[in-house]
């Protein structure tokens, strides 16, 4: 499909919401192109999954046929990732940034379609962009119903099969540090288009299945009220808040000249947004999960936050855990 500017999207996005129309949005990290569909439900040319509602109703089961397909990655060499944590490390030293995430594209030798792969997934946010990528998202980004907008920020992931996993990851020094900068992230930039904005949870745990077991990931949840007719002003919303603090870092403006010079390529629509709104509601993931073809060639996008007291070996391994798929055996 023909991608338009992010601006476009924002402004079809406070139109349609003004006229209470449902619609499909995305945009990338950089904000500088998206996507608009009108009657997301009546098309076939994106497919997509948001809160439960979905325009594909076929969800193919899994059998043994897992167990012999190709997934196999070719991680970025350890040296190489250690450059791109070093440039990082370098701003955070100089205070430029307390928290920052960053991320590396895995190749993959896979005989997986991207069709397939959506298909498959289980995830709550699924998003299919055919010949250009598949997302199978874990993480809300907002969502607005009766004049409260939710977030729900996700730091700190560990396998489900470590003993008393639980307790370790919210013991965890450094992940808890990370955790309490992003939810101090999210509600600055919830008061930017909300009002009483408050923590309503903190640091609770979901249970993730994915196809090598599973995995424990750590969220709050954020709120604010919006006031007014916000529904003819939903674009303005949701940019007020990109890119999503959680996969980029605070404070925004000097974390996100780190990011560019450390990855050295462009994001795209990994790590940026997308969402449904039915005409009262409007759901929305970040774009996590990721995997996109490019040049013929599958790769998986992956990252996690460093702060200051950040181990280089424990981020790139725990880079290359998020590689997966999020399928039952």
């Amino acid at each position: 499909m023909s991608m338009i500017t992010a601006n476009e999207v924002r402004v079809c996005m406070n139109e349609a919401g003004a006229r209470r129309e449902p619609f499909l949005f995305g945009v990338d990290f950089e904000l500088s192109e998206g996507f608009f569909v009108s009657d997301p439900l009546g098309q076939q040319e994106i497919l997509f999954e948001a809160g439960g509602v979905t325009n594909s109703p076929v969800r193919e089961e899994m059998s043994g046929e897992v167990l012999e397909r190709v997934f196999s990655p070719n991680p970025v060499a350890f040296e190489a990732y250690r450059e791109k944590f070093a440039a990082v490390r370098e701003g955070l030293a100089r205070g430029d940034s307390f928290l920052l995430n960053l991320t590396v594209a895995t190749g993959l030798e896979t005989d997986w379609t991207l069709e397939e792969i959506f298909h498959r997934a289980r995830s709550p946010y699924r998003l299919l962009v055919p010949g250009q990528f598949v997302c199978f998202s874990p993480e809300i980004f907002v969502r607005v119903d009766e004049g409260v907008i939710s977030s729900y920020p996700m730091k700190g992931t560990i396998d489900a099969s470590v003993p008393d996993a639980g307790r370790v990851i919210l013991e965890d020094y450094k992940e808890r540090s990370e955790h309490n900068t992003i939810v101090d992230l999210i509600r600055n930039d919830l008061n930017r288009v909300a009002e009483r904005v408050d923590v309503r949870r903190f640091r609770y745990i979901d249970r993730l299945r994915v196809s090598r077991g599973e995995i424990l990931q750590v969220s709050s949840e954020v709120t604010g009220r919006l006031t007014g007719d916000y529904y003819s002003r939903l674009g303005e919303v949701v940019f007020g808040m990109l890119p999503a603090g959680s996969i980029s870092g605070a404070p925004k403006p000097s974390t996100l000249r780190i990011i560019a010079r450390a990855e050295g390529e462009r994001r795209g629509f990994y790590t940026g947004v997308f969402g449904y709104f039915d005409g009262k509601r409007l759901d929305s993931a970040v774009m996590i999960r990721y995997i996109e073809v490019r040049d013929g060639r599958y790769y998986f996008r992956s990252g996690g936050g460093i702060t200051i007291n950040s181990d280089c070996r424990a981020e790139y391994e725990e880079v290359l855990a998020k590689v997966y798929l999020p399928f039952d055996k």
